[in-house]
């Protein structure tokens, strides 16, 4: 599928009906998307692949990699109410993509499982992700436990950065993972919350792709 292609598909995904703020929840632009997606499937990383996508949201990421073929697509999200979009999304779309809730944090239960020997019915070849960026008040590094989840989870990881984090992801992953590829590219960011003043920001976001080594 042509890169055109799949964005135009993506641009009907809809998004979260009340986002909350603390939990970071802006929608993956469609073009940010697209293009971390189709970057990861001209690498062989998603068509024929079991993708995983953590914070899946209203399942933006996880409907993309399904359009592209992968074999199994899995969605995992702490939000009940974006898990619903998420189904709707697929549906509209017509892939098959199963959702899952699940807390993402570090402390979790849930987290906990991919420490397990087999921590789901079928071995992850790639996580595909838009963390949370840490940059609201309180959230400080809550982009760590989902590098963490994603490294345990899958041998390449593709992740959607806050700009200029890319000394902290090398760091954070040492010994653990190696960025492989990296791009950036801007993340039209919507007016979505009351402390907002503008109808639409566009912010620099660097995509990577890691190893785990």
């Amino acid at each position: 599928m042509k890169l055109r292609t799949l964005e135009i598909k993506l641009e009907s995904v809809s998004g979260f009906e009340k986002p909350n703020a603390a939990l970071e929840q802006y929608m993956t632009p469609a073009t940010v998307a697209a293009r971390m997606l189709h970057e990861a499937m001209m690498k062989g990383d998603i068509t024929e692949r079991n993708v995983l996508d953590l914070g899946c949201g209203t399942g933006m990421l996880a409907c993309g990699a399904a359009l592209l073929e992968a074999a199994y697509v899995l969605g995992i999200d702490t939000d009940a109410g974006a898990l619903k979009i998420a189904e709707k999304n697929a549906e509209k779309l017509g892939v098959a993509v199963e959702f899952r809730q699940g807390d993402i944090g570090s402390d979790s239960a849930f987290a906990g499982a991919f420490d397990a020997e087999v921590p789901f019915e079928v071995p992850f070849d790639t996580v595909v992700m838009n963390p949370p960026f840490g940059a609201q008040n309180g959230s400080e590094h809550a982009d760590r436990p989902f590098i963490d989840a994603a490294l345990k989870a899958a041998p390449v990881v593709y992740a959607v950065l806050n700009g200029g984090s890319l000394a902290f992801a090398t760091a954070y992953t040492e010994g653990r993972a190696v960025i492989t590829d990296k791009f950036r590219c801007e993340f039209p960011m919507k007016k979505t919350f009351a402390h907002h003043t503008k109808d639409c920001v566009n912010i620099a976001v660097d995509i990577v792709r890691m190893e785990r080594l």
